[in-house]
């Protein structure tokens, strides 16, 4: 038997890791996994999907090694397999926003017609917190912030942003940030905070992509 053509070889296996990405429930359990570890459960409870769905599709992305996985006691949990492939699923976003005509028509919609300022930029945002012109607010649950999280941000969840109003200086701008850019989490706490008074700006994408960039990054005990 002729032995198999190398390059072959590997554009097959290649095609196995684009046919794990290939499920939306997959893309959203990669960007739930973007924020840190989880186990099966409470990724089925973030993502809203069956746990048996989960499971599988679970195992399918370990399976063509985007994912890993550990067992502590009766609970595995999973993580990201590679700090890389936050980049990837941003690679495919742009691609298919410059690409597909839906996919611009429904960001344009959706997210673009929701905020006319412009979005912070990772860097700038850098600069505004180092020099104390910004307040940073990540607006995530409070797991997914002790799981890391921008240096020197606040952990505000969303559902907690009215108690946090009279602490908020409305001398400074205040900068919100959460799961990425399709995540409407940050969306939602501008809009709160400009009704209130506040000048107020999300971060262009979220915390994957700013893990993704090599930048600092912080986690609580």
């Amino acid at each position: 038997m002729p032995q198999a053509d190398p390059k072959h070889q590997i554009l097959s296996l290649l095609a196995r890791v684009g046919k794990g990405l290939a499920h939306p429930s997959r893309l959203e359990l990669i960007e739930a996994l973007a924020q840190g570890e989880r186990s099966v459960d409470a990724l089925a409870k973030a993502c809203g999907i069956p746990m048996a769905n989960t499971s599988h599709h679970l195992q399918v992305l370990k399976e063509c090694g985007l994912l890993a996985s550990r067992r502590e006691g009766l609970l595995v949990f999973y993580r990201l397999a590679d700090a890389e492939v936050p980049a990837l699923i941003a690679m495919l976003r742009r691609i298919a926003e410059r690409q597909l005509a839906e996919v611009e028509r429904i960001v344009r919609e959706n997210f673009h017609s929701r905020d006319t300022l412009q979005p912070v930029r990772r860097e700038e945002l850098m600069k505004l917190a180092r020099g104390g012109e910004a307040v940073v607010i990540d607006v995530r649950p409070a797991d997914e912030y002790a799981a890391g999280h921008i240096p020197g941000a606040i952990s505000v969840p969303l559902e907690s942003l009215p108690r946090w109003l009279r602490q908020l200086p409305k001398t400074q701008e205040v900068v919100a940030y959460c799961r990425g850019p399709y995540c409407m989490l940050a969306f939602d706490a501008v809009d709160k905070l400009r009704r209130k008074g506040y000048r107020a700006r999300r971060l262009e994408d979220g915390f994957p992509e700013w893990q993704a960039s090599r930048l600092p990054v912080e986690r609580s005990a």
